[in-house]
């Protein structure tokens, strides 16, 4: 893995589908000078794909919340009617 880049981010600020694409915002938490107890999200990376990698991408993801979620890492969110 040598060429290849690790990014940390500490989430998702936008999603959005723009011209046939899927994008998301890869955001880091900086520190706000007027309230610390609200950080403020800065932009720092932009993943691109098409539809079919994005549904591959929740998959994948959705596996993974599964997995955390059966070994009481995570616990799931109740759907709210």
């Amino acid at each position: 893995m040598p060429d290849d880049k690790e990014i940390f981010v500490d989430g998702i600020g936008q999603i959005h589908f723009l011209n046939g694409m899927v994008r998301y915002d890869l955001i880091s938490l900086q520190p706000n000078q007027e309230n610390q107890k609200q950080p403020i999200p800065e932009m720092k990376a932009r993943i691109i794909m098409p539809p079919e990698g994005f549904l591959r991408t929740f998959d994948t993801m959705q596996k993974l919340i599964d997995q955390l979620s059966e070994a009481g890492i995570i616990k799931k969110k109740e759907k709210s009617n």
